[in-house]
């Protein structure tokens, strides 16, 4: 039987592709679980006071997500795609047993330790296997359907445990689901999912200069502080996922401080990644048209806004879903336009080890974040905290605006461009474009 041949394009590779979505769908679904049961099951069965110490859990999942990213990125043009999803998806495995059978808040912790490895390989493969499957053209529309997948998946899970935890035991709800979303996505990723080495291959051969994949360090330092078209990107990540640290951390705490019931902090807990997932497929397209800063900077403005609402709110609860859903189209507006600017401003076989640095940064806000929320928490209070979080955001939003100038965020799929051995993109003449 005769090989299919390798082609780019959203139409042409639609059954892999939409099974990557659903697998990035599992993957936000086991985030999902914990959005609304894990800070009160700190508190309420292993009696949990200080703020910092619920969030450490956060802290846990966000360092070893980032550091993940990184080495996920170097080594999937070394292993492949599909390995390292695979790889991740076993590594879930353990997280719901060391839930369920923890004596102590510190297993609690490894669990989320694992987990962060387990997302930093699946939605850093999913991510990449997209763009590698839909070449230039669609690159945010791609990525706008892989981001609402994965969020939509971490909204029905967040709500539906909130939801069964309101008349089971939250524990015991979270252990179930938790095993059955790993053990679906893992048997899934090993029957069904094929590796795009031949797509990444294809598109490279359509830049003038051939090219290699950049070593780490290199990449490191070009999305870190050498190019200001990738370092404006990788921080205003960091900021982004702080706020999320902040939303899943805090911001049940501060809901029950105020009254709110189980279901109203599900509720909450459900309408952020709910917007924020669904508004992804419009914004992703969106920013195809129209450039990748304009959304990014009104997306962390507008972020900055609704966690100001918030801080303001004294927990009612109808104020904190308006902000809540104002800050999930504050946050569609960036999520995938980031990576989508990121993806841009490199060559295809680049893309893997400088999409892992620019996640590493983006999954240390969740570390930062836990961190800066749960000491100024103790110190300021719930509506502190977010105050201080609301103006970092705002800040920002400022730096890039500043900082990502125009033309610095163009697509690599354009006549006339290719790659140097370093992974920096350039024109027909080798002239830096980026």
């Amino acid at each position: 039987m005769s090989r299919r041949p390798t082609v780019l394009g959203l139409r042409e590779n639609l059954a892999q592709f939409s099974l990557l979505v659903a697998i990035t769908g599992f993957v936000g679904a086991m985030v999902g679980l914990e959005r609304s049961t894990l800070p009160l099951i700190g508190r309420d069965d292993f009696g949990l006071t200080s703020n910092a110490a619920v969030l450490s859990f956060v802290v846990a999942f966000g360092l070893s997500k980032a550091f993940t990213n990184l080495g996920a990125g170097a080594l999937a043009q070394r292993l492949g795609r599909r390995r390292l999803l695979i790889a991740g998806w076993l590594i879930a495995l353990p997280v719901p047993v060391l839930v369920g059978v923890a004596p102590s808040w510190t297993w609690v912790v490894v669990a989320n330790v694992l987990l962060g490895v387990n997302q930093g390989l699946t939605w850093s493969m999913t991510v990449v296997m997209k763009i590698d499957l839909v070449g230039p053209l669609r690159r945010g529309f791609a990525l706008g359907l892989n981001e609402a997948a994965g969020y939509g998946g971490v909204a029905i899970a967040a709500a539906a445990s909130a939801w069964l935890a309101s008349s089971l035991a939250p524990q015991d709800v979270l252990v179930v689901a938790a095993a059955i979303v790993a053990v679906t996505a893992l048997v899934l990723s090993v029957i069904f999912v094929r590796d795009t080495a031949d797509h990444v291959a294809l598109e490279q051969s359509s830049h003038d200069l051939d090219g290699v994949a950049p070593p780490l360090s290199a990449a490191f330092a070009d999305a870190t502080w050498r190019r200001p078209a990738l370092r404006s990107c990788s921080h205003a990540g960091l900021v982004n996922n702080l706020n999320d640290a902040l939303a899943w951390g805090l911001v049940p705490l501060f809901l029950a401080a105020h009254g709110a019931s189980l279901a109203q902090v599900g509720a909450v807990a459900g309408i952020y990644p709910a917007v924020w997932g669904a508004g992804q497929i419009y914004t992703g397209h969106l920013s195809d048209r129209v450039g990748r800063k304009p959304l990014i900077v009104a997306g962390m403005l507008l972020q900055a806004a609704a966690l100001a609402l918030l801080a303001l709110s004294d927990g009612r609860f109808t104020t904190a879903a308006i902000a809540a859903a104002l800050l999930g189209i504050g946050t569609a507006l960036v999520y995938p336009t980031l990576i989508a600017a990121i993806s841009d401003a490199v060559a295809p076989i680049a893309r893997a080890p400088t999409v892992g640095v620019y996640r590493f940064w983006r999954d240390m806000g969740y570390a930062v974040g836990g961190l800066t929320a749960g000491l100024v928490a103790d110190a300021l209070g719930f509506g502190g905290a977010i105050a201080v979080v609301a103006g970092l955001t705002a800040a920002s939003g400022i730096w890039v605006a500043i900082d990502l100038r125009v033309g610095e965020d163009r697509r690599d799929g354009v006549r006339g461009v290719g790659t140097r051995s370093d992974g920096v993109l350039v024109d027909a003449s080798g002239r830096t474009l980026v």
